[in-house]
């Protein structure tokens, strides 16, 4: 239950700035009752404000929300932007980003069979929205990369396995993905025994919930 689709950009920012960590998967039951009791057991004892998936444990502090644990660890590295121009580029696209990530959520978990046609049929325009703001830049907000370019990564990895050809022809984000696979502490992480790459929803979901 510690759900690929919001713990992967996670996974590979503590990879690319050497984080050190100690990853605990929670696995929920078979349908159809999908038990979970394996997290709802531990939740209770978290001591948390929120407690949810996923969440993280640096010393006394104890963080859930992802963008949270993401702007933490950014923090640490200097990854949110460095001029004002790039913060308030980096604060746009991760809001941005959570409204593609909800909508394509609704889509596998609930209306998969019905509005499948209709997701890819607009899809070519919320592609052309994010390539638009990427624009010329190597990253998403400018020269340097940002903790948002790892969410970026992987909606858009996500969503080239959904459909493959979603963008073929948008090169400045295809060369985007490109670039991002080929640092090095990401390209050495992906080719590991360690690497998560599906399934990328929990069982429940109507798409993505298969170990390929």
């Amino acid at each position: 239950m510690f759900v690929p689709l919001v713990a992967q950009p996670i996974r590979l920012l503590m990879e690319y700035t050497g984080t050190s960590y100690e990853e605990k998967l929670y696995s929920c039951g078979e349908a159809p009752n999908y038990d979970k009791s394996t997290w709802i057991n531990d939740k209770a004892k978290l001591e948390m404000d929120f407690p949810n998936l996923p969440y993280l444990e640096d010393g006394d502090r104890k963080i859930s929300q992802s963008n949270a644990i993401m702007r933490y660890i950014a923090r640490k590295h200097n990854l949110c932007g460095e001029t004002e121009d790039e913060k308030v580029r980096v604060d746009i696209l991760e809001n941005q980003a959570m409204d593609f990530r909800n909508g394509f959520v609704i889509l596998c978990y609930m209306d998969y069979d019905s509005k499948k046609d209709a997701y890819i049929e607009k899809l070519p325009n919320v592609l052309g929205q994010f390539s638009k703001f990427l624009g010329n830049r190597k990253w998403f907000a400018g020269e340097k990369i940002t903790f948002v370019d790892f969410i970026m990564y992987e909606l858009l990895d996500q969503h080239r396995m959904f459909h493959p050809s979603s963008l073929n022809n948008i090169k400045n984000l295809t060369d985007f993905l490109e670039r991002f696979e080929a640092l090095d502490k990401i390209k050495a992480y992906m080719k590991s025994d360690r690497f998560i790459k599906t399934p990328v929803n929990n069982k429940m979901a109507k798409w993505g919930n298969k170990k390929e």
